[in-house]
């Protein structure tokens, strides 16, 4: 395996890909119903990241969210949502994100997520920090009564509604307040950024919390699974998030209350 390549490569990579969006002539399709949609955006941005990070790490691999390139089984592995928060840019909505993780067997080493409505280029590597445009940023130092709770209701399976929304009314009635911006690369930066504090969805992706992973855990949060493990890479996992060790374990402890096990396998 190649020399892995500088984080200024792939930041300006992903930064050059992000003005593939900068279009109103695309086009949206159906991968599923109207919750789940695809962009032509999407489709070119994933492929321009694809032959540029390939081309600075030959033999690497790649899990992507759109069809069309899945080689999880090499050393080094990209993860890609070429545009975390669909449905928000279909609508001219702010809060989208690329968001670019490069993983060496279950270890995020590398995180790049840029947020072209705010022009937020947040990136990590293991063991150096993280940062947003150059400044290092850390996680707050706020209570669980005093902190703001990023989450969703599970979007794509609905059938959890029910479920997310108890675990969501109980940390309301203990926390300051409730915030979703419709991007989980968004609000993992948020909480690394310390602007919020809690966060948690049931179902996610990998493609959806890779970068997110080392982003929070450099910038000083915790970030795991309901077994309080790191997030899986081999298929939908729930992802629980906090500024810290201590608000983390409650949060985590509330979701258990309302949940035993993980409630699906893919």
């Amino acid at each position: 395996m190649s020399t892995l390549p500088e984080i200024e490569s792939v930041i300006g990579a992903v930064r050059e890909a992000s003005r593939l969006m900068l279009t109103d002539a695309f086009e949206v399709e159906s991968k599923g119903g109207y919750e789940n949609i695809v962009t032509s955006s999407d489709l070119a941005v994933q492929d321009f990241l694809c032959e540029r990070l390939a081309s600075l790490l030959p033999g690497c691999g790649f899990i992507c969210e759109e069809e069309g390139i899945c080689t999880p089984d090499r050393e080094y592995v990209w993860v890609i949502d070429p545009i975390d928060g669909t449905a928000n840019y279909a609508r001219h909505l702010p809060d989208s994100a690329i968001s670019v993780a490069l993983k060496h067997g279950d270890e995020v080493v590398m995180g790049v997520i840029y947020i072209p409505s705010r022009d937020e280029m947040h990136y990590a590597m293991k063991g150096s920090g993280a940062f947003c445009n150059g400044r290092k940023i850390s996680v707050s130092s706020r209570p669980f009564d005093d902190s703001v709770f990023c989450t969703a209701m599970s979007t794509y399976r609905k059938e959890f509604a029910g479920i997310c929304s108890d675990i969501i009314m109980e940390t309301y009635y203990q926390c300051n307040d409730v915030r979703r911006y419709g991007s989980s690369a968004v609000e993992l930066c948020l909480l690394a950024s310390g602007k919020c504090d809690l966060y948690f969805e049931m179902r996610l992706m990998p493609w959806d919390y890779a970068a997110g992973i080392l982003l929070v855990r450099e910038a000083g949060g915790t970030i795991t699974n309901l077994s309080g493990e790191q997030p899986r890479f081999e298929g939908p996992d729930l992802v629980c998030a906090a500024n810290n060790a201590a608000n983390h374990e409650r949060l985590l402890g509330i979701i258990r209350s309302h949940l035993a096990a993980r409630p699906y396998e893919d």
